[in-house]
């Protein structure tokens, strides 16, 4: 096409060109203009170049939230290499086999992160430069991060394509992790085509109005601020906290913290005049509901939007939320990796049902014997997702052809997802089928057991799982965690007033209480480690020893 290239680095340069003294990175003390973060991912892109990182090149981030996780991520986009997240977590052999699964040339990492790597790297041929960014004192592996910056002139700017190379490797909750691989010009086009409205544009036709954009907004005093409380290693906080921001000229403002203190959120919030924050579900929403209900007053006026995707976001937290901000709009997207499915949208007074999404254009629930689910009909299917999906994953051919399939001639992503289809089209997010529990027969979708469990008053968090069963199969059981400051409750309790509202076949046998509910930091549910939890627990046996008293009947659906 004609004008600017779609692709993040092209636009980001043209944004830096036309707003350079605009805000585009804050952490704490630290603020960058946009003619600053291009300067130096520039020079960070030419100490790339040396090494002899180019097309195609993998570039790993293992770094926790900061300014030099995007520097990093924009200059390995100069030089049209592929920019690849490391899940700060990973320990050895984690860490291992990601930098050799992604084919990764140079690891990014925190200097806290440094021992890690010490022991890794040298069992890695590929990698020819590794770069320390110094967030603690006396680490000497690695190169200095900020000599590699201040050691090189800015990166010429060079011709890209549309179709240079994205790849998002998946959190492996259910296996070791995965590359999605996509194109930077389909994230342009999607940001293209959705942020305006949010933003109050009109249509966006090419990629150069997305640079006009920019300076509108700008010009008009009210400059997108956006701040991703989820790490950026994760989807969500890249995906629709980050890139949609720096793509419409925004700034990307960063906690200090490592972990959710929801004290320094809100002050940052009222401190930056943040317009949208970008969480995991009831994780991160819970805590920062909490929060403004036992904390001092906020002046949160300059909220409009709360994003999220990747886990479950109750009705009754949204709802919550929106009393504290009366003029902000909450949007839930059902998204994976490999696909967005659809969306919700909460406002003051009329929060959108738990688990019940608009569908995307063109998305369809279908059956296991591949027949489309009519509305209304009861059916539950999984998620066929067509229109800007991945070409697949990073050297697994075999997962790709089961994910990515042609139906009647369109290509449709099914991530795995599980939905019913209502009357009015809407969709019902029922959960992942890879954590479907069968007993006896049933199927039982964990998320709608954990956000009935979660209705408790005294109730934090709670994940949902199966355990192997004489008589069933598989038995229903979980943990769960109590709200600081609640009156203690017995398990049974929790269990008996989830009663009315789910079949008999879907209540936990067993339900054990821990002090916290085992999740990434992400977010998302540590299904493993929450089984290792339970099976530790004298509730496990107890358990067993009951489900085998009763294994001489046959079980009957709904038992």
């Amino acid at each position: 096409m004609a004008g600017l290239e779609r692709n993040y680095a092209d636009v980001w340069e043209a944004v830096a060109d036309r707003i350079p003294t605009a805000t585009a990175l804050v952490q704490g003390t630290v603020r960058r203009s946009w003619a600053e973060f291009e300067a130096r991912a520039a020079r960070l892109a030419s100490a790339f170049a040396a090494a002899g990182v180019g097309h195609n090149s993998k570039v790993a981030l293992y770094l926790y939230n900061c300014p030099e996780y995007l520097e990093a991520f924009f200059a390995t986009l100069k030089v049209r290499a592929v920019p690849v997240n490391v899940n700060y977590r990973y320990l050895d052999d984690e860490l291992a086999y990601l930098v050799d699964n992604a084919d990764a040339e140079v690891l990014v990492f925190h200097a806290s992160l440094a021992d890690r790597v010490a022991r890794v790297a040298p069992a890695s041929p590929k990698l020819k430069l590794l770069l320390r960014v110094d967030d603690v004192g006396g680490v000497a592996f690695g190169d200095p991060y900020e000599d590699a910056v201040s050691s090189h002139a800015p990166a010429p700017r060079i011709e890209r394509s549309s179709r240079d190379i994205l790849m998002t490797y998946t959190g492996g909750t259910t296996g070791m992790p995965k590359g999605v691989m996509g194109s930077v010009g389909g994230g342009v086009d999607t940001y293209r085509t959705t942020v305006p409205s949010v933003l109050g544009l009109p249509p966006i036709e090419t990629t150069d109005g997305i640079v006009d954009a920019a300076a509108q907004l700008i010009a008009e005093g009210r400059p997108w601020a956006a701040l991703p409380a989820c790490p950026l290693m994760h989807g969500t906080g890249m995906g629709i906290g980050a890139l949609p921001a720096l793509t419409f000229g925004g700034a990307v403002v960063l906690l200090e913290g490592r972990g959710l203190d929801v004290d320094e959120l809100w002050s940052t919030v009222e401190r930056e005049a943040v317009n949208s924050i970008t969480v995991v579900g009831d994780a991160f929403a819970r805590p920062m509901l909490r929060g403004l209900r036992e904390g001092p007053p906020r002046d949160l006026a300059s909220v409009r939007l709360i994003l999220s995707a990747g886990a479950m976001f109750s009705a009754e937290v949204k709802d919550g939320l929106l009393e504290f901000l009366p003029g902000a709009a909450i949007i839930d997207y059902i998204a994976a990796t490999e696909g967005a499915m659809g969306y919700s949208v909460s406002m003051k007074g009329a929060p959108a049902a738990t688990g019940k999404f608009i569908p995307n254009p063109g998305v369809k629930v279908l059956t296991e014997d591949g027949q489309e689910v009519q509305p209304g009909s009861g059916e539950s299917g999984i998620v066929a997702v067509p229109g800007s999906i991945p070409e697949g994953y990073y050297h697994d051919d075999e997962k790709t052809a089961r994910t990515f399939k042609v139906i009647d001639g369109v290509r449709y992503s099914l991530p795995g997802d599980w939905a019913t289809v209502e009357a009015d089209g809407s969709l019902v997010l029922l959960g992942r089928g890879s954590q479907c529990i069968n007993t006896g027969g049933e199927k039982v979708f964990p998320e709608e057991v954990e956000e009935i469990l979660k209705l408790h008053p005294s109730v934090e968090d709670a994940l949902v799982f199966g355990v192997p069963d004489e008589r069933f199969g598989q038995r229903v059981v979980g943990v769960a965690s109590l709200s600081p400051g609640a009156a203690a409750v017995d398990p049974d309790e929790i269990v008996d007033a989830a009663r009315s509202k789910l079949s008999s076949y879907k209540l936990p046998r067993s339900l054990v209480l821990v002090d916290v509910v085992p999740r990434a930091a992400n977010g998302k549910a540590d299904y493993p480690a929450a089984k290792a939890i339970f099976e530790a627990s004298p509730a496990a046996a107890n358990s067993a020893t009951s489900a085998a008293a009763s294994a001489g009947s046959p079980p009957q659906a709904g038992q």
